[in-house]
């Protein structure tokens, strides 16, 4: 499933009815069939149901659904918030045609003419404006917004609620609160945003019959589905052995917070890695150790300069390392990470207080070219990698995380309720996987071990990492839909639950 920008949305519909020939009034007929196939089971028989429609193809599929409802003996009552004189082209042709079946158009002037069709729908479909909305809404489509969101009705927003913007970096707006959104076509990037998302209420997509290469032409991003892990998921042969799984490293923990350490190994381990080493300080191993006796040890120490070639960390033995995950904000630590970020020629994760000391040697990743770098920041970590505020980088996170990894040559994990994968070449996907259980100290760093795992098995970084994402909310979403509560799940019951991410998709 593709995510576009309006310009991207825009250009496909073009190029398809441009270049391959589909008449714009036909994907019109098949949006508004397929937005009534997805309310069959929702709309009652005898229910009042006002219909808001625009000038733009949006209210174009606003008639269509309009005839298609009348036609199946629902109580239509259509209001058009534009004059006749702005309704034309195929929009205009299917409100002739809903009017040639018996249907009636109540066009409103001024909002309040459509306040008591407004207060007495039981359902109210918006189809006003799509996503071609720039700036403020216009009367009397404002104050409708207001009427709607403040009536009692249950309302379903055809495509994208009318007034929110379908792009990123927009926060000044006013929008249709809906409580089902039927997308067309493919999600829009403000689907996928902290402060445009609630808007949508549940969305779900209904394809038109747009071809799939069009969207391959124009669109650089999806959501990671489960049919795209069932292909993908690392495969194991009867000749396979601990070797054929990656060798890794995992540096972090401290006296303070062995527990990031312990989790992301055994995270690591669960995920499929043949061998991990935790690389930490002596007095962090026993802990470490007693939760987790399938790993080997190094012994890193607690004071060194870290230079030149008396590193301490042998990162030629590694086929990946992880590092950062509790292991302090000192400036031992950070020479640490330093050293490895300059030494290692394999793939290289870097999480947690190694995000904090990386702040500082941002020139080193342009000079590591022959391996791949992947961070996996929080928001405020990210926000901090690019001096702006955490508010800035969630009204734009695709921007943003886009930026850094091309500028740094980096793959960028930003987690979050939607987590974007980001490839310094430019692709971008978004894992929906995951739940509120998540939000708790240790699950990144349970993430960390899994990517570590994945980027060992996968040639395909960028999908080894899709993957990764899938497994670890996936878990949770299993964890909670079999025996658990979003207030209980434990970051060590999403390590646990990997083993049912496999059993179920495999």
């Amino acid at each position: 499933m593709y995510i576009v920008t309006a310009k991207e949305m825009y250009d496909i519909d073009r190029y398809t009815m441009q270049e391959i020939g589909i008449e714009g009034k036909l994907l019109m007929e098949n949006a508004g069939r397929e937005v009534c196939n997805k309310l069959e089971t929702t709309l009652e028989e005898n229910k009042f149901i006002t219909i808001l429609v625009g000038a733009g193809n949006n209210g174009g599929d606003g008639f269509v659904i309009a005839r298609t409802l009348l036609n199946q003996m629902h109580s239509v009552h259509v209001i058009q918030v534009v004059p006749d004189g702005k309704i034309t082209g195929d929009v205009l042709y299917h409100k002739n045609l809903y009017l040639n079946c018996g249907g009636s158009v109540n066009y409103v002037e001024q909002a309040q003419d459509a306040d008591e069709l407004i207060k007495h729908a039981d359902f109210i479909i918006d189809a006003m404006v799509g996503i071609g909305v720039k700036g403020v809404l216009k009367e009397p489509v404002s104050t409708i917004v207001t009427m709607v969101n403040e009536g009692p009705a249950y309302v379903i927003s055809v495509d994208i609620p009318s007034g929110l913007p379908a792009d990123e970096g927009e926060s000044n707006f006013k929008s249709v609160q809906a409580d089902y959104t039927i997308v067309i076509a493919a999600p829009k990037i403000s689907a996928f945003l902290q402060h445009t998302a609630p808007y949508y209420g549940k969305w779900e997509v209904v394809s038109i019959g747009l071809p799939l290469p069009v969207f391959q032409q124009y669109a650089d991003r999806h959501v990671i589905t489960a049919e795209q892990f069932k292909k993908t998921m690392p495969k194991r042969n009867k000749y396979s052995h601990k070797g054929s799984h990656g060798n890794g490293l995992i540096v972090g923990g401290s006296p303070e917070m062995p527990g990031s350490l312990i989790m992301s190994v055994k995270a690591a381990l669960k995920a499929g890695a043949g061998l991990i080493t935790a690389g930490t300080y002596r007095k962090v191993i026993s802990a470490v150790a007693s939760q987790c006796i399938e790993a080997t040890y190094l012994s890193i120490p607690e004071t060194n300069a870290f230079s030149g070639n008396d590193h301490p960390i042998p990162t030629e033995n590694y086929d990946a390392i992880a590092l950062g995950m509790g292991m302090g904000r000192h400036d031992e630590t950070r020479a640490l990470v330093s050293d490895i970020m300059r030494q290692a020629n394999c793939p290289l994760v870097i999480d947690a207080d190694g995000l904090y000391h990386l702040k500082n040697e941002l020139t080193i990743l342009q000079a590591r070219t022959g391996a791949p770098t992947i961070i996996t920041p929080h928001p405020g970590e990210m926000a901090m990698l690019l001096n702006i505020s955490v508010e800035a980088l969630l009204e734009a996170p695709f921007q943003h995380a886009l930026a850094f990894a091309e500028t740094h040559q980096v793959y960028v994990i930003l987690k979050g309720t939607y987590t974007i994968i980001t490839a310094p070449d430019g692709k971008q996907a978004v894992s929906t996987a995951g739940n509120p259980g998540l939000a708790k100290g240790g699950s990144g760093d349970v993430l960390t071990g899994i990517v570590l795992a994945m980027v060992m098995q996968d040639p395909s970084v960028f999908q080894a990492l899709c993957n990764a994402c899938f497994i670890h909310g996936t878990s949770a979403d299993l964890l909670v839909e079999e025996s658990h509560s979003y207030h209980d799940v434990m970051a060590s019951d999403v390590i646990e639950g990997i083993s049912k991410v496999y059993r179920t998709f495999s």
